[in-house]
């Protein structure tokens, strides 16, 4: 059965490298609604990429996610359409975020559920890439901390989701209609 969407908020969230971004930018129009990157709206509002400000403290770039997330809730209100959101990995691990997220209305969570090892696949393809892994991951010994960092997200997305998507071996385009299609829209 397909849920009724009336314009609101899809928020996508799921462990870096998901293709929360990807899908994010292909579901939008889709829904003829608007996407928007949380990562781009912190660097926006702090001058500083979500990397350099979480190299300066976890809790200095979660009070930045919240802040972000809170300025695009606040103007939800005065849109129409469908506003398709791409959120940190780590939005989980920030409470006043979640518990922000818990009050809004309209708000829609989908879950793009990504096994621990594509997952790392690629982010130990993108640290190749950049020379540098993310900085919550330079640990002793950042594949085990990864593991453990995805498996405790993934239960707590897997419990506050509204809708998962499973992502294995599926594209960008693929998994963004399997979300459309889910869905009755209403405007």
């Amino acid at each position: 059965m397909k849920r009724k969407l009336a314009p609101g908020i899809i928020l996508l969230v799921g462990p870096k490298h998901s293709g929360k971004t990807s899908v994010g930018r292909i579901l939008a129009p889709l829904l003829s609604g608007e996407f928007t990157d949380l990562d781009e709206v912190i660097e926006t509002q702090t001058g500083t990429s979500p990397r350099e400000l979480y190299k300066k403290g976890a809790q200095v770039f979660r009070d930045a996610e919240f802040n972000a997330l809170e300025s695009l809730l606040a103007g939800s209100g005065k849109n129409s359409s469908i506003r398709v959101i791409a959120a940190g990995g780590g939005i989980i691990d920030n409470p006043l975020a979640m518990e922000r997220l818990g009050r809004a209305n309209r708000i829609l969570l989908v879950y793009l559920e990504l096994s621990p090892e594509t997952a790392w696949e690629r982010i130990r393809l993108a640290a190749e890439k950049t020379g540098e892994l993310p900085p919550f991951l330079v640990t002793e010994n950042p594949q085990d901390t990864h593991r453990a960092l995805h498996e405790r997200r993934a239960e707590a997305y897997r419990k506050a989701a509204d809708r998962i998507i499973l992502t294995e071996q599926k594209t960008p385009e693929m998994i963004a209609r399997e979300i459309k299609n889910g869905f009755e829209i209403r405007v």
